[in-house]
């Protein structure tokens, strides 16, 4: 009987302990995970989803409706100072691009700060374009504004 005994609560402790472990595991993992995505839900990082999403199906309506007329976007060193310009010269190239490669998000935080906010992004993005073999991180910044009460893209700012 004083074997049993000890042994039963070697075993409780080793159970409750590996249960408490497992928990908090979860939790950190669950903790990590909300603190590297906030504010996506919201109306301002909707568009932003929308935008990217209309980029990687070749949705070009969607896409210029969802930015400002004098947007600026800075990528690759280069610079467009206008939907209208960003439609007609580097649009459909990022479409091509984006519809051959996959892209998994690494975090994303939207700030909306009255009528403007900011969306900040990490992603990991691979395949292959063009015969080459591509694995990267790259950052996107995204200024937005409220325009006669819709969420518009006025600044694009890419690297990787």
């Amino acid at each position: 009987m004083k074997i049993k005994i000890p042994m039963l609560i070697v075993c409780l402790v080793v159970v409750f302990w590996g249960n408490v472990s497992i928990a908090k595991d979860n939790e950190h993992y669950s903790g990590q995970k909300t603190e590297m995505f906030i504010g996506v839900d919201s109306p301002a990082g909707k568009v932003v989803m929308q935008f990217h999403l209309a980029l990687k199906t070749d949705d070009q309506t969607t896409a210029r409706k969802l930015l400002a007329d004098d947007v600026l976007i800075f990528e690759g060193g280069g610079v467009e100072r206008s939907a209208d310009e960003y439609a007609h010269h580097h649009m459909l190239s990022d479409m091509k691009y984006l519809a051959a490669m996959k892209s998994e998000p690494l975090e994303h935080n939207v700030k909306v700060m009255g009528n403007s906010a900011v969306s900040m992004s990490r992603s990991k993005t691979m395949g292959t374009y063009k015969g080459k073999e591509l694995k990267y991180e790259g950052m996107e910044t995204m200024v937005l504004e409220k325009q006669q009460g819709e969420w518009k893209i006025v600044h694009i700012h890419w690297s990787n």
